[in-house]
């Protein structure tokens, strides 16, 4: 195929860093506080939020970096990823956007650590969770690895230099815009996304069709017979029941419990919304999950995973792909695509995580409120320290990565959401108020993800490398849930389960 000139490409990406930018200021007017940094002015139709969502939820993760577990590991890497997950996902949509969005509303939330505050009235973990909210680092740094792997490849440039000025530019137009410009900016991308991910599919879908010898499986067990097992026992993530299905679908419930996801509910105008939203929302994910099937092109393409006699590492494998693969005008529209997909995910962290250290950790350390004139200074200050902190931790993964930066990422943003499972499904489904419940599921969280993780307990720990996060966040999501569901019983059974509660102008009964 011929090959697209770097000049073209460098031109085309700063004419969509500038629409970027043109979205932020058209929405800038409405970020003069912290609140409506964090939730935006709720002036937006249900496409728009939808789009926003979609786009947050299916990042690089989604479109660079899954594809190529399925291109190392095949089917069993395609029905975690691309099957299990994004099941579980929906189902954790639709049973706790409408009660988040509902508690959220009334105590008017900005975060997971302030809704988990108030919900329990407990400033400690508010604070707890505004600590915890920076693991949610490493999946910045995720994306920004994959968005310097397919820049990079493109325009032929050094990874550092790309990745620096990935995140100077990214970083700057985020802080000055909010909430607004979030929505603005993630539903163009969803839009070219959607495109993208329709091209990609359609790319190699003569394979899927085809008989004989030609069949894109039948080719996959020519080169590996287990790239079309559904287990992968040589895989270090794949290799069973347990981790393909069992692992994924506890992640995929509790994926949903991140400040990026549930609060995109508080940017609807009214609850008559929300039932359109998760529809169109739920159908763009559909198309967008599916875009992990592509990596079973590539490994067609790449049989022996080489490109000029170099082996190529996990994270490289779809942007090679794209750029080899396609004509110049496609590869340029693809690189954009999976660009803006990266863009959608790392928009919100950057938008979020600042913003819940501030209002969750520093100002109540201060004994200030969001409403102090100097909040959105500190949230500014502390996006500044974490766009160098991610610069450090992201050169690091590009260029000593163990299998791929998703085992990095996964092992903070799993460890986060595991924590946040038991006090967010409790506050949306009981009418509990005693703090020690959500207190005893996150602390026992913590505890048993990194005591399987690096204690290496039970065997699917031991002598494998990578260690699999699922397995440390799915047994510590059973673990915290079902000792809180004792606590639970037990505040139920003594009458304790109502005690401690001093939330103002809040009726008990949306709890």
């Amino acid at each position: 195929m011929d090959q697209i000139s770097p000049g073209l490409t460098i031109t085309a990406l700063a004419v969509f860093v500038l629409l970027m930018i043109g979205m932020v200021l058209k929405s800038r007017t409405s970020s003069d506080n912290l609140r409506s940094y964090a939730v935006g002015s709720l002036k937006f139709s249900p496409i728009m939020v939808a789009l926003a969502l979609a786009s947050s939820l299916t990042s690089a993760a989604t479109f660079i970096i899954n594809p190529g577990f399925i291109a190392l590991y095949g089917l069993s890497a395609y029905l975690a990823f691309g099957v299990v997950m994004p099941l579980s996902i929906f189902l954790a949509l639709v049973f706790l956007m409408k009660r988040f969005r509902k508690y959220g509303v009334d105590v008017g939330s900005l975060s997971i650590a302030d809704w988990v505050g108030k919900r329990f009235n407990s400033t400690f973990l508010q604070k707890l969770f505004g600590a915890l909210t920076i693991l949610l680092i490493t999946f910045i740094v995720l994306i920004c690895v994959g968005i310097t792997k397919v820049i990079s490849k493109a325009v032929d440039a050094d990874e550092l230099t790309v990745l620096i000025g990935l995140v100077i530019v990214v970083f700057a137009y985020i802080m000055f815009g909010g909430a607004n410009s979030l929505v603005y900016t993630n539903s163009i991308q969803a839009g070219i996304m959607i495109l993208v991910a329709g091209v990609m599919l359609y790319s190699g879908i003569d394979k899927v069709f085809a008989p004989g010898e030609a069949n894109l499986f039948n080719q996959l067990s020519t080169i590996d017979p287990m790239l079309v097992q559904p287990f992968n026992q040589e895989s270090p993530l794949f290799r069973d029941f347990f981790e393909v299905v069992i692992c994924n679908a506890l992640i995929g419930i509790a994926i949903v419990c991140q400040p990026h996801i549930l609060t995109k509910s508080l940017m609807l105008k009214d609850d008559k919304q929300v039932n359109k939203f998760l529809v169109y929302a739920i159908l763009i994910l559909i198309l967008f999950f599916s875009v992990v099937f592509v990596g079973f092109y590539a490994r067609s393409f790449y049989p022996d995973l080489m490109v000029d006699g170099q082996l190529l590492q996990m994270d490289g494998i779809i942007p090679a792909f794209v750029v080899s693969r396609f004509s110049a005008y496609i590869s340029l529209l693809l690189i954009i695509g999976l660009i803006a997909a990266g863009l959608s995910t790392l928009e919100g962290l950057i938008q979020s995580l600042p913003t819940s250290i501030t209002n969750d950790l520093i100002l109540p350390l201060a004994g200030l409120s969001g409403e102090h004139r100097s909040a959105m200074l500190l949230n500014r200050v502390v996006s500044i320290v974490m766009a160098v902190l991610v610069v450090v931790l992201s050169y690091w993964q590009l260029t000593s990565p163990e299998l791929s930066v998703a085992i990095f990422a996964q092992n903070g943003v799993y460890a986060f959401f595991s924590a946040a499972f038991v006090p967010v499904f409790f506050g949306i489904f009981t009418r509990v108020q005693n703090k020690v419940l959500p207190i005893t599921g996150t602390l026992t969280a913590l505890v048993v993800y990194y005591s399987v993780y690096y204690l290496e307990l039970t065997p699917y720990m031991q002598d494998v490398s990578p260690k699999n996060p699922a397995i440390a966040s799915a047994l510590s999501l059973v673990a915290s849930f079902t000792i809180s569901g004792a606590v639970f019983i037990y505040l139920r059974v003594s009458g304790k389960e109502r005690t401690e509660l001093s939330l103002k102008g809040v009726n008990n009964t949306t709890a």
